[in-house]
């Protein structure tokens, strides 16, 4: 019990402590809300590249119908940059409020995972970004040509493209936590990672499935998020291994010093 923190605050002062927490968060949510709004421009300039890129040079357009669409996906773009931006602050101070309740060992194992959150949805985040959508937008922009003599052409709109982007980024960002829900599952002695292993072959069906749900209906995008549920699925047992391993090596070498 010495590893807990010496202090215990009663009730009162974990909801006093609870409320300044919220109170920051909110303030990070609205400054980066400010910033998002004032660079809305320039994000969305950013978000609608990879869709430039795919149109053939000059013929690419985004078009809305309705009066206030091209208001509210400024809007939109403000809300997405405050979500990313605030992030790492709201994750800072959901941390410094759980943390004088774990003991220390629970903090060296927690913290690793904290730090690796945001890593692992960046890097989803980039997949979709700089490889799937590329290939995505190029695969639908491909049914363009004539129909019975008329012109079939893509004229995305404006809101319906900002939806498809952040669906693509949130879907990938957050399926890029796999590893760490089932290194904290393994670490909790909710799952070994004998049984993972048994499960080996229905994941192989499930990470195509969720693909198949958080991805556009086309093959690319669902392919582009399956394939990387599976490694990611087969590197977490390969770290559960080496911590497995570890474990054992530690605790070997504490019987070895521990008189008989």
């Amino acid at each position: 019990m010495s590893e807990i923190d010496d202090s215990k605050a009663p009730l009162l002062d974990h909801l006093i402590e609870l409320r300044s927490r919220l109170i920051k968060c909110l303030l990070a949510l609205v400054v980066a809300f400010a910033i998002g709004a004032y660079f809305a421009e320039d994000i969305f300039a950013v978000l609608v590249r990879p869709l430039t890129e795919a149109f053939p040079p000059g013929q690419g357009r985004l078009i809305y119908t309705k009066l206030y669409e091209a208001f509210f996906v400024e809007i939109k773009v403000a809300l997405f940059t405050a979500f990313l931006l605030a992030f790492p602050v709201i994750a800072l101070q959901l941390w410094r409020f759980v943390a004088p309740g774990l003991y220390a060992q629970e903090k060296r194992a927690f913290l690793p995972f904290l730090f690796a959150s945001p890593i692992l949805f960046t890097a989803g985040a980039s997949l979709a970004y700089f490889v799937v959508m590329p290939l995505a937008f190029q695969f639908f922009l491909g049914y363009a040509g004539t129909a019975g003599g008329l012109d079939v052409q893509a004229l995305p709109a404006v809101g319906d493209y900002l939806d498809l982007v952040m669906r693509f980024v949130l879907a990938f960002g957050v399926a890029f936590q796999l590893p760490i829900l089932l290194l904290l599952l393994h670490r909790a002695g909710i799952v070994t990672r004998e049984q993972l292993v048994g499960f080996r072959r229905y994941m192989l069906v499930i990470s195509f499935l969720v693909a198949a749900v958080l991805t556009p209906p086309d093959i690319i995008s669902q392919f582009m998020l399956g394939v990387p549920l599976v490694l990611l699925y087969e590197v977490s047992l390969i770290l559960m291994l080496m911590t497995d391993r570890k474990k054992a090596k530690e605790k070997a070498t504490e019987k070895l010093r521990s008189p008989i």
